[in-house]
């Protein structure tokens, strides 16, 4: 099951890149941009790189550091400073000068010179490290000669013929003494075994966990937007009209509000004597961005609805779909990297301003109506 939603967040992570056939490419000075659905690198040259794509290849030398995402990542090349990537499958065969930091479910990491921070599902290491290495996985195949301590945390460990440890082995286990240590690895005198829970290294992040909490979020969003329909229906039948047929004057509306909440706070701190309103004012902010989503929730969920060709919702159980289906959808939708924040901080944004409209209703913004 953990290697099921390992790869769908990697999925995840590859969304943008997925939503268009042709790569896009962007340089700026030495620095390389590439995201598509299969992308590589083939230019020498690069200082840092930035590449996101169901498939990411790197096959040039990148003098500075490398940040990939994708479902299937692998660097051939030479890396000149610290590598961080994510996905199903990352196969690190080309040398890193710096540290490399790598999350997935199958890994496979080369020579690192730096240090080595990993977590995935399959591991396979084949060394040298040059520095420290904290590892986690659930089956890892340790072939590699790490010249400083080794924090380890892992279900099953195959050790290679050239597994070599200079520092300390620090293995953390469910019960100590479980996980065998072949002799010649290290000297029984720098071998600590230590309880899991104390593990505070890299780990596979609890996928379950994330999930169960990106459910609850959407049903409270859904909830909040289904009780305020049941309460104030007309005020929030026109917020959403307002939202949907003027979205551009909504979220213009909404950023001159975010601002000048948040700007009267910065202004009230330099008085010294307003130090005591500017948390007010940060919490005035806080609240009315999260009402705003919801508002704005319940009205791309409507927005949703009308565009598959359904009436506006009438019943209370027609507008908690509706808030459920936004909320869903905009959650999906946020969990999509660089994209998905811009499209959430609209959302917010929009929906402070249709609030703002019925609030106050400016005499500036009124007039166009």
């Amino acid at each position: 099951m953990q290697r099921i939603l390992l790869a769908l967040v990697a999925c995840l992570i590859a969304l943008p890149a997925l939503a268009q056939e042709d790569a896009a490419a962007v340089d700026i000075g030495d620095d390389a941009f590439r995201a598509g659905r299969s992308v590589s690198h083939e230019s020498a040259g690069t200082d840092d790189l930035f590449m996101a794509g169901e498939t990411v290849a790197v096959t040039a030398d990148v003098t500075g550091s490398a940040h990939l995402a994708g479902r299937v990542v692998t660097i051939e090349s030479a890396v000149g400073g610290d590598v961080y990537a994510a996905g199903d499958q990352v196969t690190l065969s080309g040398p890193v000068a710096g540290d490399v930091t790598v999350f997935g479910r199958a890994l496979s990491v080369a020579e690192v010179g730096g240090d080595l921070r990993a977590a995935g599902s399959e591991l396979h290491l084949t060394g040298p490290v040059a520095g420290y290495a904290m590892v986690a996985g659930e089956d890892i195949r340790f072939d590699a000669d790490v010249a400083g301590d080794v924090s380890l945390a892992a279900e099953h460990v195959d050790w290679g013929e050239a597994a070599r440890i200079g520092g300390r082995l620090i293995v953390y286990e469910d019960e100590p003494g479980d996980l065998a240590v072949p002799e010649g690895l290290a000297p029984e005198s720098r071998i600590e075994r230590r309880e899991i829970e104390e593990w505070e290294g890299p780990q596979p992040p609890d996928w379950h966990r994330a999930i169960v909490g990106f459910l609850i979020g959407v049903v409270v969003i859904a909830a909040l937007g289904a009780l305020i329909a049941a309460l104030v229906p007309e005020r929030l039948a026109e917020m959403r009209r307002q939202i949907l047929a003027r979205p551009f004057h909504t979220l213009w509306l909404g950023f001159l509000t975010q601002s000048a909440v948040i700007g009267a706070g910065v202004l009230f701190a330099l008085t010294l004597i307003g130090l005591l309103i500017t948390p007010a004012m940060l919490l005035l902010a806080l609240v009315g961005g999260f009402a705003g989503y919801v508002v704005a929730a319940y009205a791309f969920g409507v927005g949703l609805f009308l565009a598959f060709g359904r009436a506006e919702p009438q019943s209370i159980g027609e507008r908690a779909l509706a808030a459920g289906a936004g909320a869903l959808a905009a959650g999906v939708v946020g969990l999509i990297p660089f994209f998905g924040w811009l499209f959430v901080l609209v959302l917010v944004l929009a929906g402070v301003g249709a609030i703002t409209l019925r609030v106050i209703r400016p005499s500036f913004f009124v007039g166009d109506e």
